[in-house]
């Protein structure tokens, strides 16, 4: 996939250039290369924001509360009053409402706006775009009405955003990724105290391919909130022996064990994942900085067979796609990534190989799902920023 600019068409690049923007803000998705699920729970992840954006063109216009917001991929509009926010419209809407309103609650002005939104970022493919849709737009009033927002502020309110307007409890790994990113490395955030280090990407001559199963199945969003409670569940069983704990992030894995006959198994099994990829996450940067691809690329099959049989959030089509790449010597890993049910794979693989390689996934894929498979290679870039 080109990049953004190159993939309007005529018609939105002249709609684009008959707005007039008074800010225009680069927003990015990202990817997670191992450290997934483990955010909610106070743990460690490894994500980057990547060449893959939505762009928003913003201006004030003139009025105290009319915001009017228009999708030109979607060809969809939507306006609302700052005074009197509902969450009755479709569900891309509750974001915006989310964000203003968050910002509201800061104790920050807005006024009325319009904002003109174009993206590239492929929809459903867990990549984030709705964080990219949050941060994005936060950061943008945030510019155009001097709120004096800081970049973690706008981390939290999005992540606030997505948790009190959309209902999924998310960490804050996919907000934390769409700032703070640098380009050329990955980022080791620690999702408790918050501290990250950035790691250079050295990984020429691979690169990162993600393959799309293009398939979403309806568990996505309630089974991520059950997952989340089926965490807490093991929490509150451990504080029984550990009453210093809050968090997985407290717990070891020998604790865990100990206690093995007091669970529900589905419950261990969970609490087990997320400890253990914890473990994978500080595993992989030590990796990273040894340049050690071929340990990376374990730990990311390492990561799938957890989130495949401990964690239970992977399906079919992912499963497929990730067995499918053991049999090629190209592939150093490969893994399910977001929250599971469908999405992508993400994929180490020789930049020689890339083309030869998603000819033959496309090929057997829809040979085993009669399904067109999608593929978009994708590194890390810079976090949003202002570009006007």
């Amino acid at each position: 996939m080109e990049n953004l600019i190159a993939t309007q068409s005529p018609e939105h690049t002249a709609q684009l250039g008959a707005f007039r923007a008074e800010v225009i803000i680069n927003s990015p998705g990202r990817v997670n290369l191992i450290g997934e699920h483990t955010d909610y729970n106070n743990g460690f992840v490894m994500p980057t924001a990547i060449d893959k954006t939505i762009q928003f063109h913003l201006k004030k216009n003139g009025t105290t509360s009319q915001c009017r917001i228009n999708s030109l991929n979607y060809n969809t509009s939507y306006t609302y009053d700052l005074h009197k926010a509902t969450t009755d419209d479709a569900e891309w809407t509750h974001y915006i409402i989310g964000v203003t309103e968050e910002i509201k609650k800061l104790g920050k002005t807005l006024a009325g706006f319009d904002c003109m939104m174009y993206s590239n970022l492929p929809m459903g493919a867990g990549i984030s775009s709705s964080a990219a849709l949050e941060c994005g737009l936060a950061k943008g009033l945030n510019e155009l009405f001097d709120l004096g927002l800081t970049d973690l502020e706008i981390i939290k309110l999005s992540q606030m955003a997505e948790h009190n307007y959309v209902g999924t409890k998310c960490g804050i790994m996919d907000q934390f990724a769409s700032v703070m990113s640098k380009e050329n490395h990955v980022i080791q955030l620690d999702c408790e105290s918050l501290d990250y280090k950035l790691l250079p990407f050295a990984i020429e001559p691979y690169k990162l391919l993600l393959l799309n199963t293009n398939v979403s199945h309806s568990l996505s969003t309630s089974e991520y909130n059950v997952r989340r409670a089926e965490c807490e569940a093991g929490v509150s069983l451990l504080q029984k022996w550990y009453p210093e704990i809050s968090s997985l992030r407290d717990v070891t894995l020998e604790q865990l064990q100990k206690h093995q006959d007091a669970f529900e198994p589905v419950v261990f099994k969970r609490c087990e994942y997320v400890l253990e990829e914890n473990q994978r996450v500080e595993a992989a940067a030590k990796a990273l900085k040894e340049e050690n691809l071929e340990e990376f690329g374990k730990l990311m099959y390492g990561s799938h067979e957890g989130l495949q049989h401990k964690y239970e959030v992977s399906c079919k089509e992912l499963d497929f796609l990730t067995d499918f790449s053991k049999n090629h010597d190209a592939v150093l890993g490969c893994r399910m990534m977001g929250g599971g049910f469908g999405g992508c794979t993400i994929n180490l693989i020789h930049e020689d190989e890339i083309l030869a390689y998603i000819e033959a996934a496309e090929k057997a894929y829809r040979k085993e799902f009669n399904i067109k498979l999608t593929a978009f290679t994708a590194m890390p870039a810079n976090g949003g920023k202002r570009i006007q």
